[in-house]
């Protein structure tokens, strides 16, 4: 598979935050009290603390740029966003749609993985409040595509009446702001959208909410992704299911933002017009990455060693020039 030769600009909205990462060395499922979930107490002891930069929008916006597509992140930060902006500036990333606010903290995220890999977190909103006062849409420049990550809610539903308005085609992602939306909001947002991706959690929520079967789902959007972990992933149009194995991993020593690495890998693919079997394979090989390192834009690769390692997995050429 090769691809065309030439320049692809993608939007990336979402968040910017620090990642505070915490691994506990027990199972939260043995202290848990299925009686008591009515009222939860607990508290972890944690051996491994580690700060890290995240957030949905830097973190797919740096795997599209390893994969030598051009994002533009569209999305607030707080008055500590210092060392994450020269970490952005380093690595080629446009910022020319970030606002930094002076009065508040960037978006902060708290997560603790068990050894089950089961998470548990908790986000602060910090700046990212303020991102219903930005706009997707830019005079100067024409995207190929926009990445409606998970944002808040106001926010969203602002940047889908924008790309519908503007005709930019976009990627809907509602993931953890799934119940914030009225039915409404969510069908806007799917109906609009190239392509709807979640886990199977949030599909299933956002059929629940819908009071649709799957099978009417996919008729909302062209294109539906279903991210499964660590089994892999599902692909579906109407007319076509096609389930995308994930990639061997080395060793497993973070998840947390392996399904912003696989968007990544995905459009990395999907806005080259690859078929969709090989971006689902792209965005397994992206997530790899991913998890063999702490943090969410630890990971590195040339485009070299990506397609060794698409090849090396999957028995099949790759060419990213």
């Amino acid at each position: 598979m090769q691809e065309t030769n030439r320049k692809i600009t993608v939007v990336v909205t979402g968040t910017l935050g620090f990642d505070y990462i915490m691994d506990f060395p027990g199972k939260f499922a043995d202290r848990i009290m299925p009686d008591k979930i009515h009222q939860i107490s607990l508290s972890f002891l944690v051996d491994t603390l580690k700060k890290q930069f995240g957030g949905t929008a830097g973190n797919i916006a740096y795997t599209l740029k390893l994969l030598g597509v051009y994002p533009l992140i569209v999305a607030p930060a707080g008055n500590d966003f210092g060392p994450y902006q020269n970490f952005l500036l380093k690595h080629g990333i446009d910022i020319s749609g970030i606002s930094i606010r002076k009065d508040v903290a960037t978006s902060s995220y708290f997560v603790i993985t068990d050894k089950d890999d089961n998470q548990i977190g908790s986000f602060y909103l910090g700046a990212s409040k303020y991102a219903k006062n930005l706009s997707v849409f830019n005079n100067k420049i024409k995207p190929d595509f926009v990445v409606l990550a998970p944002a808040e809610p106001e926010a969203m539903k602002k940047y889908v009446l924008e790309c519908r308005k503007h005709k930019l085609p976009y990627l809907y992602d509602p993931a953890f702001q799934i119940g914030a939306f009225t039915p409404g909001d969510l069908l806007k947002g799917i109906s609009g959208a190239k392509i709807l991706i979640g886990n199977d959690y949030e599909m299933s929520l956002i059929e629940e909410k819908l009071k649709v079967n799957h099978s009417q789902l996919l008729t909302l959007c062209p294109l539906t992704i279903t991210t499964l972990g660590a089994k892999g992933s599902i692909i579906e149009t109407e007319r076509e299911k096609i389930f995308t194995p994930s990639a061997k991993i080395k060793s497993v020593v973070d998840p947390t933002g392996a399904g912003d690495a696989y968007r990544g890998g995905f459009l990395a693919g999907y806005l080259r017009g690859f078929n969709l079997k090989t971006c689902g394979k792209m965005g397994a090989i992206a997530a790899a990455y991913t998890v063999e390192k702490y943090g969410t834009v630890t990971h590195t690769f040339s485009k070299k060693e990506f397609t060794a390692r698409y090849r090396n997995n999957f028995a099949e050429k790759l060419i990213l020039t």
